[in-house]
């Protein structure tokens, strides 16, 4: 059997890769493929890993990646959120478009293949209740979340039409993300915890108010790796699934910082408004009913203490 993952050499398909190939998981496979914009590189010298550089904006492209063979693709490409919200037409043409051709692709050549999606709590906005469960109608307040919700039905109808075995993950947000910031609204959620913990000063752009949805990447490459085990019947014919986490204000995520690594540290943190970005992440919400997904297997961080000391001991063992 053949797994892919698109945007393989991000951190997430990286992380994810790795894990795979560690083998601490019932998944059985022969070669693992790395697709992405900028050619991959494979996190561990194993002979089952091929890595591809491919646009999957462009046309055939979809085509070139998949064939019969391919037993589960793990689709985590995308364009993050303020880039998505910034470039309209990118936005689209990378977070729907190419997600349309490769279930185009999946359809004709292997249309019992795992297509497991990566979705977004974004999918979510404007007047919504205090706890959000599977059920509640998306509502999204940006071009990205917009973009994910079309995908969500698209991929929905695929498998309700046995085109695909479509499985939807709307992932927390998630912290501690190790390496630079990124183009995404959430950066911050793992900027405010990172920087300081390399004892540079980092810029929080929201209130110390907000309730933030969360989730270690621990934790999220593992519910990666057990969304890809289950039984179609797991999923019943709802094939989106709320990811499990846990519900931080940004100053419990300082608090908790300062727990761990003192107040020296957790004083480099500064609070400077940035309304673009508190829009979009201010929309989004902070707290969900995920008895479903626990019910699924699928599993959640303790707390927020426990993801900054995983950050922190894979930083001292040269993780990134």
């Amino acid at each position: 059997m053949k797994i892919i993952i698109t945007g393989g050499a991000g951190f997430l398909g990286q992380r994810l890769a790795t894990a795979l190939l560690q083998g601490q998981h019932t998944l059985s496979f022969d070669q693992l493929i790395l697709a992405d914009i900028h050619l991959p590189c494979s996190p561990l010298d194993d002979p089952r890993v091929s890595c591809v550089a491919l646009d999957l904006s462009q046309p055939q492209a979809a085509e070139a990646l998949i064939d019969a063979e391919c037993g589960v693709l793990f689709h985590l490409a995308a364009i993050v959120s303020s880039h998505a919200e910034s470039d309209f037409d990118l936005g689209m043409q990378v977070n729907f478009d190419a997600t349309r051709q490769l279930l185009e692709a999946a359809r004709r050549k292997a249309p019992a293949m795992k297509f497991i999606f990566t979705s977004s709590l974004a999918v979510f906005g404007g007047q919504l209740p205090a706890l959000i469960d599977d059920g509640c109608a998306v509502t999204p307040q940006s071009s990205y979340g917009t973009q994910k919700a079309m995908c969500e039905l698209l991929i929905n109808d695929y498998a309700r039409k046995g085109f695909v075995d479509g499985r939807v993950l709307r992932l927390p947000t998630i912290s501690v993300r190790p390496g630079k910031p990124n183009q995404a609204a959430s950066s911050f959620a793992s900027g405010i915890i990172r920087e300081p913990l390399h004892g540079e000063p980092a810029v929080c752009p929201v209130s110390p108010d907000l309730a933030l949805w969360l989730s270690s990447p621990a934790s999220v490459v593992r519910n990666f790796i057990h969304a890809a085990t289950l039984p179609a019947e797991a999923f019943g014919t709802a094939r989106t699934v709320n990811l499990p986490g846990i519900s931080v204000r940004v100053q419990q995520m300082l608090d908790a910082l300062r727990e761990v690594a003192g107040e020296q540290v957790s004083g480099l943190v500064r609070f400077e408004a940035n309304e673009a970005i508190n829009r979009i992440v201010a929309s989004w919400p902070g707290n969900f009913d995920v008895r479903r997904a626990l019910a699924m297997g699928f599993v959640a961080d303790e707390n927020f203490q426990q993801a900054i000391r995983a950050f922190m001991r894979e930083q001292q063992q040269g993780g990134n």
